[in-house]
């Protein structure tokens, strides 16, 4: 394969429409902010109660929701960035339920 045949063929991959997108924000955004869900699931598993912040926890619950609705509202909608925050919104409900659980359980259950 010659040079000019090898360019013209990866000219024609990259230019089709399914491998654009992987070369745009619409995509590399929600990739890497699957972290947030991913250690979020990874902490529920491996850490103590006692070491979530509740502000914190708090904040990214609100984030994840107004971002689900961005996701969507956006054209074309960013399905990729709602499934992401989609799924980040569990597992910091998951959380905060975690931490109400350890510093009020007590309290919750009088």
């Amino acid at each position: 394969m010659s040079s000019s045949s090898a360019w013209k063929f990866a000219h024609q991959i990259f230019n089709r429409q399914n491998l654009k997108y992987v070369f745009t924000t619409h995509f590399w955004g929600p990739v890497s902010n699957f972290g947030l869900p991913i250690a979020a699931v990874m902490d529920i598993r491996n850490k103590s109660p006692e070491v979530i912040s509740g502000p914190m926890t708090g904040s990214l619950i609100v984030y994840s929701l107004v971002f689900m609705r961005y996701a969507l509202a956006v054209r074309p909608a960013n399905y990729l960035l709602f499934v992401c925050h989609l799924l980040n919104e569990g597992a910091q409900i998951g959380q905060g339920v975690r931490y109400i659980k350890y510093h009020y359980g007590d309290k919750l259950q009088k």
